[in-house]
């Protein structure tokens, strides 16, 4: 059923194509991607998303799918065993703050293997409707921004940027560029109340003033403003210390930023912006120490490193299957809380030697997890800033609980109602109890069972349901799939390559 749509879909494109006269490499260019691309795309070989579809459509001038004709869904069969390597791709929220910090720049970088996603390709339309130029350069997702001498900050693209919450690091670069702007809300996960104050407190420091309004936050920047004191973060936040740093990396001066997170996108976005010429003391810890330029004019190559969300998330699709594979290119210095607490649950692995990533700093190993019998934790898991376990790796314990044989409570007390979407793991056999809007009680092990589930609003539990398909037996269907795509590149076509069979599909007739 997938191949024949698949191939449909291909003929349509092609046929308009032609129709245009155009080659495959015209389109390729309007696409920003690459001909072997739009080859595999037009031959039926390659998964096409419905926002794809759509680019297609306009470049094409032409209506390839009727509007309302559906989000695209996932049908698993199961249960499945796992077998052989993958390799972990570079990381999304990296790649999203480089995106942003590229703005800081009037040069040219290039981004090299960055993640393919729905939130990159959000940030791509709106840096694309503000001048900036950006293009695919070859298969590997190497990606190349050059930014305009003016930004067209009026021409924003309001649909695009109410899709992500990544928009909100627009506010650190932009403050540079414009003394008064707006910026839509910003949109993403639904994971409850999360408040842009911490940012506003920050970059208050270099004389942003932002009010709400209609729909938008109106951007004012005080001139010759300039932090007279450090700057004290009232939570330690990555995008919150993200924007600081790109606050301070355009101003002439020092910044001392405390109690900033050291997380892996920070320390990404440290290594980038060293590139630029901006000096940094202290990457990996709580203070850091940010001596600015005035301006920046550089052409720069940067690499992000690999995503430890994504290891987490093919560790735990092992483990749920009772698998046996090799993850390759894991970040295993922002995995090691994690891995040590499921050690402590009875889990089995061999290690590689490390090495070092394409940036040159974060260190690397291969993973290679073993059949293991697992127990419940003695205590709760929990989440911390790092180097603690990490907040986007905690509803994959979820799963991973419901494998193990014992009681296990998991309190998520960063988001106001993410823990309430692990309880749908019971539709597929899961015994998940919600204790409060913070708080999960799983009792394992578990005995799978198939089911349909309309995907969750929220990334990481959205992934905790499909790895939990993967177990079950039967067939399940997970509906309306994109904030899976908004966080994850062909994360189906990849688990099928280990074994898995999971099938693309649309409610398209």
């Amino acid at each position: 059923m997938t191949v024949d749509y698949l191939s449909q879909i291909g003929t349509l494109i092609r046929s308009a194509r032609r129709h245009r006269g155009w080659t495959q490499q015209q389109l390729a260019d309007a696409l920003s991607t690459s001909q072997s691309a739009v080859n595999r795309i037009e031959r039926g070989h390659q998964n096409v998303s419905m926002e794809m579809l759509a680019r297609i459509g306009e470049a094409l001038d032409e209506q390839l799918v009727s509007i309302g004709a559906g989000p695209v869904h996932l049908r698993v069969t199961g249960p499945t065993t796992l077998t052989g390597s993958i390799d972990v791709k570079t990381s999304k929220n990296a790649g999203v703050a480089l995106l942003c910090a590229a703005l800081l720049n009037n040069g040219r970088t290039v981004l090299r293997k960055v993640a393919r996603i729905e939130e990159v390709n959000r940030l791509l339309e709106v840096l694309g409707s503000m001048g900036v130029r950006t293009r695919w350069l070859n298969e590997e997702n190497d990606l190349e921004i050059v930014p305009p001498a003016t930004l067209d900050l009026a021409a924003i693209d309001d649909e695009a940027a109410r899709r992500t919450r990544s928009i909100i690091m627009f506010l650190g670069p932009l403050l540079h560029r414009s003394n008064d702007f707006e910026l839509p809300y910003a949109g993403g996960c639904d994971l409850g109340t999360r408040t842009v104050e911490p940012h506003l407190t920050a970059l208050r420091h270099f004389g942003l003033e932002v009010k709400a309004t209609e729909g938008s936050y109106h951007a004012v920047v005080a001139e010759d403003s300039a932090p007279k004191r450090p700057i004290v973060l009232t939570e330690r936040g990555d995008t919150v210390t993200e924007n600081a740093l790109m606050a301070a990396a355009l101003y002439d001066g020092t910044t001392v930023i405390r109690n900033a997170s050291p997380n892996y996108m920070v320390q990404d976005l440290c290594f980038y912006l060293q590139k630029l010429g901006v000096v940094i003391e202290g990457i990996g810890s709580t203070t850091l120490t940010v001596t600015g330029c005035a301006v920046i004019d550089v052409d720069v190559e940067y690499s992000p490193s690999e995503d430890p969300i994504e290891a987490m998330s093919l560790l735990a699709a092992a483990i749920v299957t009772g698998s046996e594979i090799t993850i390759r290119r894991v970040p295993i210095e922002f995995l090691e809380i994690e891995l040590a607490l499921l050690e402590e649950m009875g889990f089995r692995y061999e290690r590689s030697e490390e090495y070092r990533a394409a940036n040159g700093h974060t260190r690397l190993l291969d993973l290679t997890t073993a059949v293991s019998a697992l127990h419940s934790p003695i205590d709760k898991i929990h989440p911390m800033p790092f180097p603690g376990l990490n907040i986007d790796n905690l509803p994959f314990f979820a799963v991973i609980a419901a494998v193990a044989t014992g009681q296990t409570m998991l309190h998520d007390w960063v988001y106001e109602n993410r823990a309430i979407y692990l309880t749908e793991l019971s539709k597929l056999g899961g015994k998940v109890t919600l204790l409060d809007p913070h708080r999960v009680m799983i009792d394992g092990p578990t005995h799978w069972s198939g089911a349909e589930i309309v995907c969750p609003p929220a990334l990481r539990p959205a992934v905790v349901i499909l790895l939990a398909m993967l177990a079950s037996k039967g067939t399940s269907v997970l509906r309306s799939v994109y904030v899976i795509n908004r966080g994850y590149e062909d994360l189906a076509e990849r688990l099928n390559q280990l074994g898995a069979k999971i099938e693309t599909f649309t409610d398209l007739r």
